[in-house]
C-alpha cells in the first residue's frame, strides 16, 4: 500500500514523503517511520546544507542530459553505452583509492567526482533506454541499507563489530537466495580484480569451514606451490599453460596466507609497488648523479644503489618512530 504525499519531519529535516508497505525487502519488524519512500522536488526545502547537496547533484545530472542530447549534446558522450564507459568506471575508482592511498583531500573529492559522474553517466543511459532512473539507483541502496542494518533502523540489539560482520554475510546470503543464487560461491562478480575476487571467493568458502585451520598450513601450501612451479620450469619441454596454472595457484595461495594473517592483500601489494617504486627511484637517482645512464649501469651497481635504498628506508622509520614516542 502507497499512502498519499504527506510532510515528513525527522532528524531537523523536512520533507515530502509516501509511505510504501510494499517493499518487501525491508525488514517486517522495521519501525513505521523507516518505511517511507522519499520524493524530493525542488520547492521542498529541506535545510540549507540538503538543499545544497540536491541542487548540485541536479545541475550535474541536467549537465548529462545536455551531453547526452542526440542533436545538441558531446558526440562521444551520446556514443557511449554501459559496456563502452565501464572501464572508465573502474579506473575512476581506482583514481579514489589512489587518492585516499596519498592522503590528499583535494584529491579524494575530485576523484569522487570524477565517480559520481560514472553514477549519473550510467543513470542517464538506464533511463533514456526506459529501464531505471537516478531514484531508482538512490532507492535500491537506500533499501538494501536499512535492510541490512536491523540493529540500526529495527529492533534488533546492537551487536559488535565482529558479529556484524557475520550477520551483514547472513543478510547477503539471504537476498542472493531471493534471486535464485543458492550455491555458496554465487554472486560473486567475475569482473572484479583477480586478487580482490580470490580473497572474496575464499572467505565465502570459509564460511562453511573450507579453510585450513592455522596459518602453518598456509605457509607448508605456499612451499608445495613453489617447488611444483619450480619443477614445471625445469622441464626441458616447458609448457606455458602448465606454468600458467602453477603460477595462478601460487598467487591463489599467497592471497589466502594474506588473508589469515588478517592482511588485505590488495593493500598488502599496493603498499609493495610504492617502496618498489621509491626504492628504483633512488636507484636512478644515484646513477644519473653520476652521470651515467641506467641502462649502461651494471646489475651489481643497481644492486648496491638498491641496499642503500633500503638502509635510509630503515633510518627514516627510527627517526619517525623516536619523534613519536618523544
Amino acid at each position: 500500500m502507497i499512502s498519499q504525499p504527506q510532510t515528513l519531519r525527522w532528524g531537523g529535516l523536512t520533507g515530502i514523503a509516501q509511505l510504501d508497505q510494499t517493499n518487501e525487502a525491508l525488514p517486517k519488524n522495521l519501525p513505521l517511520k523507516y518505511r517511507f519512500s522519499l520524493f524530493i522536488y525542488p520547492q521542498v526545502c529541506y535545510g540549507l546544507h540538503m538543499e545544497k547537496h540536491l541542487d548540485e547533484l541536479d545541475r550535474l545530472y541536467q549537465i548529462m542530459i545536455r551531453l547526452r542530447d542526440p542533436d545538441t549534446g558531446c558526440p562521444w558522450d551520446v556514443a557511449q553505452n554501459f559496456a563502452s564507459i565501464a572501464p572508465y568506471t573502474i579506473e575512476e575508482a581506482y583514481e579514489v583509492a589512489d587518492a585516499i592511498q596519498n592522503g590528499d583531500h583535494d584529491a579524494i573529492r575530485d576523484e569522487l567526482g570524477d565517480l559520481l559522474l560514472q553514477v549519473i553517466f550510467h543513470a542517464r543511459i538506464a533511463e533514456e533506454e526506459g529501464s531505471f532512473t537516478l531514484a531508482d539507483v538512490a532507492k535500491s541502496i537506500s533499501n538494501k541499507m536499512i535492510a541490512r542494518h536491523p540493529h540500526v533502523f529495527g529492533s534488533e540489539d546492537r551487536p559488535s563489530a565482529e558479529a556484524q560482520n557475520g550477520l551483514w554475510e547472513d543478510i547477503k546470503s539471504h537476498e542472493r537466495a531471493k534471486k535464485g543464487e543458492t550455491r555458496v560461491l554465487d554472486g560473486i562478480a567475475r569482473g572484479l580484480p583477480p586478487m580482490l575476487r580470490a580473497l572474496k571467493l575464499q572467505k565465502r568458502a570459509a564460511r562453511v569451514g573450507f579453510d585450513w585451520p592455522d596459518i602453518d598450513q598456509v605457509l607448508q601450501k605456499v612451499n608445495e606451490e613453489a617447488a611444483e612451479l619450480r619443477e614445471e620450469l625445469a622441464r626441458a619441454d616447458r609448457d606455458q599453460d602448465r606454468i600458467k596454472d602453477e603460477v595462478g595457484d601460487l598467487l591463489f595461495v599467497a592471497v589466502n596466507l594474506a588473508r589469515k594473517a588478517g592482511i588485505d592483500p590488495e593493500t598488502a601489494l599496493q603498499s609493495c609497488n610504492l617502496k618498489f617504486e621509491k626504492r628504483f627511484n633512488y636507484i636512478e637517482e644515484q646513477v644519473e648523479l653520476n652521470q651515467n645512464s641506467l641502462k649502461d649501469a651494471s646489475l651489481e651497481l643497481m644492486e648496491r644503489y638498491w641496499q642503500d635504498a633500503k638502509v635510509l628506508e630503515h633510518k627514516s622509520k627510527d627517526l619517525e618512530a623516536g619523534s613519536t614516542q618523544n
